[in-house]
């Protein structure tokens, strides 16, 4: 680079000194004057392309992203009236190159957590996402850390102005644990313009004692996470024009209780699969979720088989107000048979600025062994 700024400088001299000297030069010689004047631009010309030949590639510059979510909700229910501050999430991101990243969410819960008997209580600080990403060519990432598990509506996607409700569905929050996330390593790829995409990942799984198969119960969030029986999940997706979104996911874990010595083993298959769409200002979204845990432990307390499924349409009358409804119909089992639970919700959302939302929701909710659970709800949440 020294050298060819040398040379730069030589030759633009030299160029300047013979362009001088042309000017000086008789009327009578106009004609080599132009000549003259004509070498030096060409010249001037070859000095930039030797620039640029030289100059080194430069990387991207590195940025630091923060953000956040948030959501307050009261709740009005036969089973009790609670006002919380649900969640409180931030988000730190860096990009050390164009095609290389770390994204992280930091997630505070119900506000408070008192130590002074010795144990947690009332909350929680929990790391919900922490993976370093690399771009594997123009349409495959490969991300490691801990992870979202690539299934559902919401579990990538749940930010409170992203959905209808105060309250996540019960069937993304009780048969898929939303929000779910475990340790491991993922990739992702996109089969050119086609709108189909694949994600594949090796991560923990869930831990159960065998007294309890419910999904929720056996998250380990990266805590520590016993990894004695991994999982592996499988996402195929296709998304096209007007908010469609067809996608199928399958789970599997050899042994949900991690192969402790004197627990009978339990193999696990998750089965999920959902479909979404806009229709102008009218939204329609379904899903089903069921989960087969392959034990005699668990079929004694009727928790081999659990499902869940839900429709839901929504309006968006106006940019900054929108009506859903919403049926569901889930069975987690427990000591006894016949504990299906199905749910209505009815309510509306209201965005008075981008990113902020106002929630409310009436809910009716039959159930067997005391399930029932009818009121209302309010709820405020915000994103940045």
């Amino acid at each position: 680079m020294r050298a060819v700024a040398a040379l730069a400088a030589l030759a633009l001299w030299t160029g300047s000194a013979m362009a001088q000297q042309a000017s000086d030069a008789p009327t009578s010689k106009k004609g080599k004057t132009d000549d003259l004047r004509q070498q030096v631009e060409q010249l001037k010309q070859r000095v930039d392309e030797l620039s640029r030949q030289e100059e080194p590639a430069k990387p991207a510059a590195s940025a630091t992203h923060l953000g956040g979510y948030g959501e307050l909700h009261y709740t009005h229910l036969d089973s009790g009236n609670t006002i919380d501050l649900h969640r409180v999430v931030l988000f730190v991101g860096h990009d050390f190159t164009e095609h290389a990243r770390f994204v992280s969410e930091i997630e505070f819960e119900h506000a408070l957590i008192e130590n002074d008997s010795g144990a947690a209580e009332g909350g929680a600080v929990e790391v919900e996402q922490a993976y370093v990403e690399f771009d594997v060519g123009e349409r495959s990432r490969a991300r490691a850390g801990l992870l979202l598990v690539p299934v559902g509506i919401l579990n990538e996607t749940h930010e409170p102005p992203a959905f209808y409700g105060v309250e996540r569905n019960p069937v993304e929050s009780e048969i898929i644990p939303t929000t779910w996330r475990e340790t491991g390593a993922a990739v992702g790829t996109a089969f050119g313009d086609s709108g189909v995409s694949l994600d594949v990942a090796v991560h923990s799984g869930l831990s159960t004692d065998g007294t309890d198969f419910e999904p929720h119960e056996g998250l380990q969030e990266g805590a520590e996470a016993t990894a004695n029986k991994f999982a592996g999940t499988g996402r195929l997706k296709f998304t096209g024009p007007h908010g469609l979104q067809i996608a199928a996911t399958a789970q599997y874990q050899q042994d949900v209780t991690q192969g402790v010595p004197g627990v009978e083993r339990t193999p696990a298959l998750l089965l999920e699969g959902h479909a979404m769409a806009d229709a102008g200002p009218v939204n329609l979204r379904a899903l089903y979720a069921a989960w087969h845990f392959d034990s005699d432990a668990a079929r004694a307390l009727f928790q081999d088989r659990q499902q869940g499924y839900y429709g839901e349409a929504s309006w968006r009358v106006v940019q900054s107000f929108g009506f859903f409804g919403r049926y569901s119909v889930l069975d987690n089992g427990g000591a006894t048979a016949g504990t299906e639970v199905r749910q209505v919700n009815a309510g509306f959302n209201y965005w008075p600025i981008d990113n902020v939302v106002l929630k409310a929701d009436w809910q009716d909710r039959d159930g067997n062994a005391g399930r029932d659970d009818d009121g209302f709800a309010l709820g405020v949440g915000w994103q940045f």
